[in-house]
């Protein structure tokens, strides 16, 4: 896959959170998009994911040589942040069912071998509801990272773990890069420390223009 940014902006009212954004992502390469908290990490992540328009300048999509409608990128990528929500009134097996209804895993996984991946052996039966926000964070990175799709989205991916969730996802990201392009969304070392190529938001800040004295 590859999704190539061009003069992207996007405002919210009069201010504008990124512009003149210029930038290649390519499949088997992994990127960081680093910024403080409030920079527009996050903002970029929902418009490549194709859930937030852009105010002006245009993105393309394109896999095998062939041009992804926007409309249709929801189904070549897996997205993991803070702001999505699981089903809580399901079990852990029910909401991996209802996931993989609409999302197949990868290697031909299944729920049952992806609960033993997460470490969540003893909670199959268990409502979401129920779990503690770090296994919350576990589940919603295992269905993101062990999905079938091209492009992996990962937004302050360890949120809500210890130090265990962290070398848990560390490992699990690496186990599952080949043939993906990965973006994270981060300004912590250990949830990017592993991608190759770093993109600072900052660099794309529109400095307002100082008011004239009268």
């Amino acid at each position: 896959m590859q999704i190539n940014l061009s003069n992207l902006g996007k405002r919210y009212n009069y201010e504008w959170i990124f512009r003149n954004l210029t930038y290649t992502f390519e499949s088997g390469t992994s990127y960081a998009i680093l910024g403080h908290n409030g920079s527009g990490k996050s903002t970029l992540l929902t418009v490549i994911s194709g859930h937030n328009l852009h105010s002006e300048g245009e993105i393309n999509y394109k896999t095998g040589g062939k041009d992804i409608p926007v409309e249709k990128i929801y189904s070549s990528l897996s997205l993991t942040a803070p702001y999505l929500e699981l089903v809580e009134e399901f079990s852990l097996l029910e909401m991996i069912g209802f996931h993989t209804r609409f999302k197949p895993l990868r290697q031909n996984l299944t729920a049952l071998e992806l609960i033993d991946r997460m470490g969540l052996q003893k909670s199959k039966h268990k409502f979401v509801k129920d779990f503690s926000s770090g296994m919350k964070q576990r589940l919603k990175l295992g269905l993101a990272i062990y999905s079938q799709s091209e492009l992996l989205l990962l937004d302050e991916p360890t949120t809500n773990l210890d130090q265990e969730g962290v070398a848990w996802y560390q490992e699990h990201v690496a186990q599952n890069r080949s043939n993906r392009l990965i973006i994270v969304g981060s300004n912590i070392l250990h949830e990017y420390s592993f991608c190759d190529q770093h993109l600072r938001i900052s660099d794309y800040h529109v400095v307002p223009t100082a008011k004239r004295k009268l």
